[in-house]
């Protein structure tokens, strides 16, 4: 194997964009002291119990650990420095008490969805899509939005993803020749799964009218159709409608995340009040029969982890999910009785804010940069070593390659490691 010296320089100017677009943020310090918070949380499956860690101690102390990484969840504190893990914190060296205040769902043994199916990246072909609520992960099929892929192969080049990304906005799984699914992802804003709508009274209200969309059969066998897709009516009797910003939802892997995470300007506008003064009548829609008797006559033993979503066996008419479409927060009604329910689900009334890394000053810098910012920061005798010891480095390499300029020869890989394992065995015959 032979390279090209702008083929080198070419591979590693675009490594370094990938590693600086992949890793833009500092690791350097553990979000413990932050208490809970919503954060991305990553399972580390190397250590015995099933935890959770921040962002910062999944690179800075288990980077040669296994981890499946989980996404935001709200209200957790990174179990890192914590007595529930024996591995030590590298960032946080105070040991602290194990967290009881987290909440370990099923996500935390690595399994997801109602199906409650382990997630392997390398092999999962359909899109997921996370609770607004619980901040699970289901599978399209198992929302009854498409039938259930046959089988499921390897994870697609990047050249078949970016393809099919391009096809379909919803990661339509072209590979398996896949129809669309029921609802595109550009179709609504967030998705509250049938177990949390029966838990939240106003979102239990609200199911299958306009805005509130949900996926039902009129009968057992019988083709999956939505309700709730009427316009809904603008809220103009005593108060304005809050309007959301538009943003896309953000793909992650075969993953799509619930909602982008806000900007401070976002979440600033939507705490801002919505009311000039509170409806003294209640302007919620009047329920859907049809969605009601859903919910109400949905026996959760027909779905059993391992049942494998088999529509004939379940004999069911829908699961009870509803997808909210964009600008849902502007449209609950906000009379009292109303706006205490909502209050004890805030991520209902306003946007939630994740937390991030500070970003990292030196993410995108070349190596030559980035070593001439460890230069600066050495004492300036140690800086004089290392660039003596550079200076050597590149007189030598150069008097290595001269007979191949001379002669007109290709240099190879093997020319290149033959040079380094020659100074690699000079340095320890000094040494002994």
């Amino acid at each position: 194997m032979s390279l090209t010296l702008d083929a080198i320089l070419s591979s590693q100017s675009s490594l370094l964009q990938e590693a600086a677009e992949a890793l833009p943020h500092q690791f350097t310090q553990c979000t413990y002291a932050k208490g809970h918070i919503r954060q991305s949380v990553y399972l580390c499956l190397t250590c015995a119990v099933p935890r959770g860690i921040c962002s910062a101690c999944s690179i800075a102390c288990h980077t040669d650990h296994e981890q499946l990484e989980l996404f935001p969840k709200r209200n957790f504190r990174c179990d890192c420095p914590t007595d529930a893990l024996a591995h030590p914190c590298a960032l946080h060296k105070t040991h602290e008490a194990a967290n009881d205040a987290n909440a370990y769902g099923q996500n935390f043994r690595g399994v997801f969805c109602r199906c409650a199916r382990e997630y392997d990246p390398r092999k999962e072909r359909e899109t997921m899509i996370q609770c607004l609520a619980c901040e699970d992960w289901f599978h399209e099929s198992c929302l009854n939005l498409r039938e259930r892929p046959p089988s499921r192969g390897p994870t697609p080049e990047p050249a078949q993803e970016a393809a099919e990304a391009d096809a379909d906005d919803t990661t339509s799984d072209v590979s398996d020749n896949l129809p669309p699914p029921l609802l595109r992802a550009s179709d609504y804003d967030s998705f509250v799964c049938g177990a949390c709508v029966r838990s939240i009274d106003v979102v239990k209200r609200y199911a299958g009218t306009p805005g509130a969309l949900m996926v039902i059969q009129d009968s057992p066998g019988d083709n999956w159709k939505i309700i709730g897709t009427d316009e809904p009516e603008s809220m103009a009797l005593g108060f304005e409608a809050k309007q959301e910003p538009n943003s896309d939802s953000a793909e992650v892997g075969a993953k799509r995340a619930r909602s982008a995470s806000p900007s401070s300007a976002d979440l600033s506008q939507a705490k801002k009040p919505r009311l000039s003064s509170a409806p003294s009548i209640c302007l919620a829609p009047p329920p859907s029969l049809v969605a009601q008797s859903i919910l109400s006559n949905y026996k959760p033993s027909e779905t059993a982890p391992g049942l494998e979503g088999t529509r004939e066996e379940k004999q069911i008419l829908g699961f009870g999910d509803v997808f909210l479409t964009e600008g849902f927060r502007g449209r609950w009604c906000l009379c009292e009785p109303c706006t205490s329910q909502l209050k004890k689900y805030r991520y209902l009334l306003d946007e939630e804010e994740t937390y991030e890394p500070p970003q990292d000053p030196d993410s995108g810098l070349s190596l030559e940069e980035l070593g001439l910012r460890a230069l600066q920061r050495l004492p300036r005798d140690r800086a004089i070593d290392g660039i003596r010891a550079f200076n050597e480095m590149r007189d030598d390499l150069m008097h290595h390659l001269r007979p191949f300029a001379q002669e007109g020869k290709e240099v190879t890989e093997a020319d290149i490691r033959a040079f380094f394992d020659a100074r690699m065995q000079a340095a320890k015959s000094g040494q002994s």
